[in-house]
């Protein structure tokens, strides 16, 4: 099993291919786990980069928004949960930037 999935991989010939050989087609339990992963990391890496950009130091953007900056140190490594309301007072309130949320079809 373990050889004809690597083997998968091997052919594969686009990203989306890699994708269904690697974790299954859209929608099976392995993928979606691995896209929610995949975006956490895309999240916690945009707030690095913006924090870094405004010359913040994790504590001042956490005393900024009213956080402890053990929360904005989680967040930035991907481990831990964020609500929408809190993704925006942070890239909004705290960094001044604008969120913008695009939801496509699976």
């Amino acid at each position: 099993m373990q050889k004809e999935k690597n083997n998968h991989i091997e052919n594969a010939s686009n990203f989306e291919e890699l994708l269904n050989a690697k974790y299954g087609e859209r929608g099976a339990p392995s993928r979606n786990q691995f896209e929610e992963s995949a975006q956490r990391f895309y999240i916690s890496e945009m707030l690095k980069q913006a924090r870094v950009e405004a010359k913040m130091t994790q504590s001042e953007l956490a005393d900024k928004i009213g956080t402890q900056k053990s929360y904005i140190s989680k967040l930035e490594n991907g481990k831990g949960n964020i609500t929408i309301e809190t993704l925006i007072k942070i890239f909004e309130t705290g960094l001044n930037r604008k969120v913008a949320i695009t939801i496509t079809p699976a």
